[in-house]
């Protein structure tokens, strides 16, 4: 009796061990189809030049399983703003003055909103057209898309969404990464050291906090206290407000003569902005002599 009740016990198991292989196979041969993001909220960052002309990117898609599949894999793409309002609440609740925003329609164009991934292949894409100029470095910008099924094919529930974030950049900052460059130099003729966060603008401007102030990233504090270096094609430098800051650039400074260059040591590169401006805030007047330095890799 105990030897036939073992014998069922084992067959049991073995019959179970089967199902969940079968389970498991099944599983793992699928070709399960999901849009390519990280696992940040579903987020993929475009890192986009300015340079007033369109950029080109891609929303791309893959399939899982073992083996690529075996037929033509057709997912449709629609503009849908659920998961950027969901992005919003879980980081910022109620803060509706951090949140994130949905790229404006004429800033870009995606020529066809289905993604294919043929027979045998694990990828598939579709591009993108961006306009970045006049997109503000102090906001966050999404095109939002869902993926759905158009050809009979199983979607992952958990990558079905895409927020798809674009980011500016020129040669002299990124808003995909702090951008700070070492500031040395004169504030009223006292030495004054300190780091300076840059902006990008344009192609060939950014935005920087005038003198010795503080960086606070409100609206109102931004406008009063930031100016603008715009490079010239003799990389000549024009001071500008930025909004509502009084500003007078001092040409003339054999040390601090308004320019931009490119200085090579030891092997190393460095942006290098030489700057002399006078500038007012809360009715005092401040002169300012100032180099900012960062290193580049390029």
């Amino acid at each position: 009796m105990k030897r036939r009740y073992i014998t069922m016990l084992a067959l049991a198991t073995a019959l179970s061990s089967c199902k969940d292989n079968e389970i498991f196979e099944k599983e793992m041969y699928k070709n399960e189809v999901a849009l390519i993001s990280s696992s940040y909220y579903n987020t993929f960052q475009e890192i986009v030049p300015l340079t007033g002309k369109e950029v080109t990117g891609y929303i791309a898609a893959s399939a899982g399983g073992t083996h690529s599949p075996t037929k033509d894999m057709v997912i449709q793409l629609e503009e849908d703003d659920a998961q950027l309002d969901f992005y919003n609440r879980s980081l910022f609740d109620a803060d509706k003055n951090l949140y994130a925003k949905l790229l404006s329609k004429d800033k870009y164009e995606i020529l066809d909103y289905k993604i294919l991934i043929k027979a045998g292949e694990r990828t598939g894409r579709t591009m993108v057209k961006i306009r970045p100029d006049g997109l503000s470095p102090d906001s966050t910008y999404f095109i939002e898309l869902k993926a759905t099924d158009v050809s009979g094919i199983e979607i992952n529930s958990k990558k079905n969404t895409l927020l798809y974030q674009v980011l500016i950049k020129n040669d002299y900052a990124s808003q995909a990464e702090n951008t700070f460059y070492s500031m040395t130099g004169l504030a009223n003729d006292m030495v004054t050291a300190g780091n300076k966060k840059l902006f990008p603008l344009t192609g060939n401007s950014v935005r920087v906090i005038a003198g010795t102030e503080s960086f606070e990233s409100n609206v109102t504090h931004i406008n009063k206290n930031s100016i603008v270096l715009e490079v010239g094609a003799d990389n000549k430098i024009t001071i500008k407000p930025y909004k509502d800051i009084v500003l007078k650039q001092l040409d003339g400074d054999t040390r601090y003569p308004n320019v931009f260059r490119v200085e090579e040591s030891f092997g190393r590169k460095f942006n290098v902005f030489l700057l002399s401006y006078e500038y007012v805030v809360n009715g005092t007047t401040r002169r300012m002599q100032e180099e900012l330095r960062i290193e580049i890799n390029r």
